[in-house]
């Protein structure tokens, strides 16, 4: 489906800005940064949550920044950033005081979670249109 210049400028800056929140907490999953490790010893996932929310994070991503694949990358990231929410909410708390952290993480997954959201709105007819084509 085609759309207009607007939408697509729109697009590319909430898929960008989802992709660039993801891929930049790579880094500290991936290396096992004190404060990942924290937070899924804190969960009692450490290290297998860290690693596989990190590997799902980055195919998020790249998903993210293909055009063809934007709409499947948002729901993705809207899976994992849903994760990341829960737990602040009921078992981290909004500010992680141990790492230094006043909320910060809980606001980029918010971020995260309202551009994948516009996202998958923006291209809802995409994915809409290939999930009936795979049902019928």
């Amino acid at each position: 489906m085609e759309h207009s210049k607007p939408i697509l400028f729109l697009s590319w800056g909430l898929r960008g800005l989802a992709a660039l929140i993801l891929l930049q907490t790579l880094f500290f999953k991936f290396t096992a940064a004190p404060e990942s490790v924290y937070i899924f010893s804190t969960l009692g996932m450490e290290p297998w949550g860290r690693i596989g929310s990190g590997v799902a994070e980055l195919i998020a991503s790249i998903l993210l920044l293909i055009p063809s694949t934007a709409a499947y990358g948002a729901l993705l990231s809207l899976g994992v950033i849903s994760g990341a929410i829960f737990f602040h909410l009921t078992r981290l708390g909004i500010a992680l005081p141990l790492v230094g952290d006043h909320g910060e993480l809980f606001l980029l997954a918010l971020l995260v979670f309202a551009s994948s959201a516009g996202v998958l709105y923006l291209h809802r007819q995409e994915w809409i249109g290939r999930a009936l084509r795979l049902v019928s």
